[in-house]
């Protein structure tokens, strides 16, 4: 007999295509959407459900009680939808998927997407802030004080801290910013309610 300790880990990466024939394939199908609600309004994939990650974060084991065993978790490009499955793997759902190459590569994949106002992604916009940081303080270090050179350290330590931790503290501060809040931001009821029933007695099973 196989012990626990030697069993093959679950896959936990889903190819673009394989979603595609999930859709067609299973009922119970449920596909959640960690971006921000700015994201998801810019293009997000048809019938998926925005839960933004501070959100299910904050109430997964909420979340985990409404999800069956056929979960697919979507972001940009794969970081915050890894710390989602994370996240729900410790509430009980240890079978939940991570969209391989996220939306932009679903919609590459010939997915069925929503297409509406175009907004950089956090994750580009990171990129943009930390890259003009670092300018700025290696600039400033050398035409007004060596101390600003500070800044473009504070940056680079940050960014390890970040890559070291999965996490990202600039964005989720960039995604408070006005430009990135969407005309109707889910609150905590309404990103629960929004999804299926489709495993109540495992949920409650995990709540008691």
């Amino acid at each position: 007999m196989t012990s626990p300790s030697t069993s093959a880990p679950a896959m936990t990466s889903l190819d673009p295509q394989e979603l595609r024939s999930w859709f067609q394939e299973h009922q119970d199908l449920v596909v959640i959407d960690v971006r921000s609600a700015a994201e998801f309004e810019s293009m997000h994939i048809r019938g998926s459900y925005n839960v933004p990650l501070p959100l299910l974060s904050e109430h997964t084991d909420e979340f985990a009680a409404r999800l069956g065993s056929r979960v697919v978790l979507v972001c940009q490009s794969g970081a915050r939808a890894e710390q989602a499955r994370q996240r729900l793997g410790g509430a009980g759902i240890g079978t939940a998927h991570v969209l391989t190459g996220g939306v932009p590569g679903f919609a590459a994949a010939g997915g069925d997407v929503v297409r509406g106002q175009g907004r950089w992604d956090l994750e580009r916009q990171v990129r943009l802030a930390a890259g003009s940081l670092v300018v700025l303080g290696l600039a400033g270090g050398r035409f007004v004080s060596p101390k600003i050179r500070m800044l473009a350290g504070a940056i680079g330590t940050g960014l390890t801290f970040s890559a070291a931790t999965n996490t990202c503290a600039m964005g989720q501060a960039l995604s408070a910013m006005p430009w990135n809040r969407a005309a109707t931001e889910p609150t905590r009821e309404a990103a629960i309610l929004q999804l299926p029933v489709v495993n109540t007695l495992a949920g409650q099973a995990r709540a008691s």
